[in-house]
């Protein structure tokens, strides 16, 4: 992903590609924006033919700053300039609001935030959460935000798809004061309403007692093997399994251990810390991914110990 990133700003460690500016705290939308390298306008423009006669119906997004096309667009394509993405963020959850990280991917083709929340508790654990806004310049992708809950005690995501309340949702971009007003509050409650729905799960589970026996039969339907499998996928089993039970006995999951939080809580662990078995050029590009997407590991196990009684 390093190759992707053009700008960012970052206030905690050190990002894995090295890239960056490092600050002290977090920043408000006002410094954020100059230093994610984010202070520059979309300007749509006509797209013409080789021959110089316009095509209607298209128009190209470009930077102000140095002219850069960021993609064709359609000609309903309406622009959400980076200064009202940090504007909304701000109006969405009011009073000071403080960035984590911004930057800029793909030469401006897409861009990111993330806030920081007021702290909260889930499952009487410590959970720092934030919102994460992105938004692409090509016309690839519409506005998403999503909630990303911290675990403090061991910086694990809780990004778990619940049945009951989204955790990402597309976000409306529109002009008026009063519209912006009404699309940061309805964000906001969907915001709220996926943090309590994750606190009555988690507490669930919390309360769901589940043994090793029965947290291996899950393993062994997360991870199947055949008999006729290659040595190489059957030993590749065996290691994830066992990096698996190296976290679910973890410290930081004493006081959840034989419940199904504590398994969960062990998956998340895993995919959030432990390296892949094959490092590919786009892996860390895939990390970034799942702020958004989540993961299909702790989603499906999220799914399986929701069944245990």
């Amino acid at each position: 992903m390093a190759h992707n990133i053009e700008s960012l700003f970052y206030t905690r460690e050190k990002p894995w590609h090295g890239l960056g500016t490092m600050v002290a705290e977090a920043p408000t939308s006002a410094d954020a924006l100059n230093l994610a390298g984010l202070n520059w306008k979309v300007e749509s423009k006509p797209v013409f033919t080789a021959g110089g006669e316009e095509i209607p119906g298209y128009k190209a997004n470009t930077r102000d700053s140095d002219g850069r096309v960021l993609g064709i667009v359609s000609g309903r394509y309406t622009v959400c300039q980076n200064d009202e993405a940090f504007a909304f963020t701000d109006e969405l959850i009011g009073g000071e609001v403080h960035y984590e990280t911004a930057g800029s991917l793909s030469g401006g083709r897409r861009i990111w935030l993330l806030a920081k929340m007021p702290d909260t508790t889930i499952a009487g654990d410590e959970v720092e959460p934030y919102m994460c806004f992105t938004n692409t310049h090509d016309g690839t992708g519409s506005i998403r935000v999503c909630m990303t809950p911290i675990r403090v005690v061991c910086n694990n995501t809780l990004n778990v798809a619940l049945n009951t309340a989204s955790r990402s949702w597309t976000a409306k971009h529109v002009g008026k004061v009063q519209e912006k007003i009404i699309e940061a509050q309805r964000a906001l409650e969907l915001a709220g309403k996926y943090m309590e729905s994750l606190d009555e799960y988690a507490d669930r589970l919390a309360n769901t007692t589940i043994n090793t026996d029965k947290i291996r039969e899950i393993l062994d339907e997360l991870f199947p093997v055949k008999e006729d499998d290659s040595e190489r996928i059957k030993e590749n089993a065996r290691r994830v399994k066992n990096e698996y039970m190296v976290c679910y006995f973890m410290p930081d999951l004493e006081k959840f251990r034989g419940t199904a939080w504590g398994a969960l809580n062990a998956m998340v662990d895993m995919v959030d810390h432990n390296k892949p078995r094959r490092q590919t050029e786009n892996y860390a590009e895939n990390n970034w991914g799942r702020i958004i997407d989540g993961h299909y590991l702790v989603d499906t196990m999220a799914a399986k110990l929701a069944s245990v009684k």
